[in-house]
């Protein structure tokens, strides 16, 4: 889940966070972004900037061209497969009642497969969409989309590579973004799209799914 702010920095003014520049007036290390997030820093982001949390989370802030007075931030992982998952959902959780009025930019729903995803699923989705591979993600675009999307994304990878599993655990991943919001959404708004995202997957794949609420989870 990501969301927008005019002053994302403010809450995390504490003794428990630290925040590192990575990308500013003056400052330029994109390794350092690579290092921790092992992404590149695209050239819309005009501003980035590293949480660090004394439990040892690290969680990106970024400011993009197209938005310049605003910062994003980004709690990628949520509900995963690691330790890192729980500091996150903690963090969330201790932030959950002072974000109620920011606005929602992305929200990834993830449907995890034990094997292989079903044939079915797949020739679904190829029924209005394109599939092309890029480097281990399979992406599955309509053939009117250009290389970015502002209101969703679907792909498809290995969730055991990327979370280095011992086990199979293949990944279906719709990202639905600002757009699909309205551009418009708070946090405290947010249950009122988990039908509308409930059935876009419906629409998309022919899988009936149930999007468990954030404030439930946490």
């Amino acid at each position: 889940m990501n969301f927008s702010s005019t002053h994302a920095e403010d809450y995390f003014i504490s003794k428990d966070f630290m925040i590192e520049p990575v990308k500013n007036t003056g400052v330029f290390e994109p390794y350092r972004w690579l290092e921790e997030f092992g992404k590149n820093l695209t050239r819309n982001i005009i501003e980035a900037k590293i949480v660090h949390t004394t439990r040892g989370l690290t969680l990106p802030i970024k400011r993009f061209s197209t938005s310049q007075n605003k910062q994003t931030v980004e709690f990628a992982g949520l509900r995963g497969y690691s330790d890192k998952s729980n500091l996150i959902s903690e963090l969330l959780k201790e932030l959950w009642i002072e974000i109620q009025n920011e606005v929602i930019t992305r929200v990834d729903v993830a449907i995890d497969f034990k094997s292989k995803i079903p044939a079915k699923v797949i020739k679904e989705l190829g029924k209005n969409r394109i599939s092309f591979k890029y480097l281990n993600t399979t992406y599955s675009k309509t053939a009117k989309e250009k290389k970015t999307n502002p209101h969703l994304d679907i792909k498809i990878y290995d969730k055991a590579l990327h979370a280095n599993l011992d086990y199979t655990l293949e990944r279906l991943e719709f990202c639905f973004k600002g757009a699909y919001f309205r551009g418009m959404c708070t946090v405290k708004e947010l249950d009122k799209f988990y039908i509308k995202m409930q059935k876009t997957i419906k629409r998309m794949c022919g899988l009936d799914v149930e999007i468990i609420p954030f404030k439930i989870c946490l």
